[in-house]
């Protein structure tokens, strides 16, 4: 079977797009939907924006990047797309003629805000979903209804062939970088140097990354989320979370790495770590709740803790009374799209129905049924992080091996992660096929 061309693969996405809003448009009792791309956000007392991401709903079904524009959504008839087109001087115009997407949109074009929504003309009975809402209440719309919300939330978490596509090609991408960023790191480069090694290897910007690059050598791996970028040099460790953009879906992918002199009980906990990170991947399937592929993963950072003399207790007490925790304190994963966290992933139904998580796990980002087509990651991490750490130290809590822990603490942590698609009968792991370790 010959491969379907992109534009094939979105005139699909598109059917099935329209199939999924009828169905939502009927149960919420709406005959129509106005989605915008946007609002910039200016910050205060200043006359710059923020960078600016078009909204993930108005995403989900057309690739167009900027402000303002409008999809006119009714059922049985096509998608059409005000956009909105300011003739000026200051920026680069983005023109139209070769999309792959232009010929399954109804496309016309305005040059101010106002001539965008005054196109709508009486849209009585529709539903707008988008944060221009001033606008959109002057329009005599009903502004961001929770049911309806709710519908395209749970939808977005199956993926379309067109989807899955830009997702993989979001991995390959990245993982260029990646590749790219290991050899920096392993010639002794700083954090900012393989920051700039992972975004000059994907030939993007910083704006064009789906998040802000965590590059994180030695102690500062212990910060979930670090940001900063210095001039420090020769690491032992490097726990890099970076990802790639195609057609606003995102990759996001971890690695650890570790030179050769670096603490050998340290590289065991790593390679510990990894070995389970696949062994997790590898139970993926549709049927399962993914809060039990999260527990999962405690029960064997315990056992990996217990095995390595971390932890001076047996495996049973070690999840029971929340040892785990201190070394892993987030969730195991969370659904990916065009969000990097993508929407919907506490919801119990179509409906708005939720499935918070459990309260041992407040962090736990996805507490759904796991179907084919979801996509989401796999990321356990195992952390050495004093405040955590500090209420059983003060203690003297005998179940923690504090000199061993101590004199791994310089090195921060670990996290290994890769994104799963969910196939019929189990998984495809769209990152290893691009970055293997």
């Amino acid at each position: 079977m010959a491969l379907m061309s992109l534009s094939d693969l979105y005139r699909d996405h598109v059917v099935e797009r329209r199939r999924k809003l009828e169905t939502a448009l009927a149960a919420t009792g709406y005959d129509s939907l106005i989605v915008s791309s946007g609002e910039p956000h200016r910050y205060f007392a200043d006359d710059q924006d923020a960078p600016f991401h078009p909204f993930g709903h108005f995403a989900h079904w057309c690739p167009v990047e900027g402000p303002h524009h409008l999809l006119v959504l009714k059922p049985g008839k096509k998608p059409r797309l005000v956009r909105y087109a300011p003739e000026n001087y200051w920026y680069e115009p983005i023109l139209l003629d070769e999309c792959f997407w232009l010929s399954d949109l109804d496309v016309e074009e305005e040059g101010t805000v106002d001539a965008v929504w005054n196109t709508l003309g009486s849209m009585k009975g529709a539903a707008y979903v988008g944060n221009e809402t001033a606008r959109a209440e002057a329009a005599g719309l009903v502004v961001n209804p929770g049911k309806l919300v709710a519908h395209l939330d749970w939808d977005r978490a199956y993926k379309t062939d067109y989807e899955l596509k830009c997702l993989d090609e979001a991995s390959a991408l990245g993982a260029k970088g990646h590749v790219a960023a290991g050899e920096v790191f392993d010639a002794g480069g700083s954090d900012l140097e393989i920051h700039y090694a992972f975004v000059r290897a994907m030939g993007v910007t910083d704006a064009e990354l789906p998040y802000p690059t965590i590059v994180a050598l030695d102690e500062k791996a212990a910060f979930l989320h670090y940001q900063s970028k210095r001039s420090f040099r020769g690491g032992k460790v490097l726990l890099i979370d970076a990802g790639g953009q195609v057609r606003g879906y995102a990759s996001d992918i971890t690695r650890t790495r570790t030179v050769q002199s670096c603490d050998r009980r340290f590289v065991a906990l790593r390679d510990g770590l990894e070995t389970l990170q696949q062994e997790l991947c590898q139970t993926v399937g549709p049927g399962i709740p993914y809060g039990d592929l999260h527990e999962a993963a405690h029960r064997k950072i315990g056992e990996l803790l217990c095995a390595h003399g971390v932890l001076l207790c047996d495996v049973d007490e070690a999840v029971a009374k929340g040892y785990t925790q201190t070394f892993f304190p987030h969730g195991l994963g969370h659904h990916l799209g065009l969000q990097v966290h993508d929407v919907g992933g506490h919801l119990k139904d179509a409906s708005g129905n939720e499935a918070p998580p459990p309260s041992q796990y407040p962090y736990l980002r996805n507490t759904r049924t796991i179907e084919e087509r979801h996509v989401f990651t796999v990321e356990p991490g195992l952390y050495f992080i004093e405040m955590l750490l500090r209420p059983f130290r003060e203690e003297s809590h005998g179940a923690f091996a504090w000199k061993l822990i101590d004199e791994l603490s310089p090195l921060g942590g670990i996290r290994i992660e890769d994104n799963i698609v969910v196939t019929q009968d189990g998984h495809r792991n769209l990152t290893r096929t691009y970055l293997p370790h």
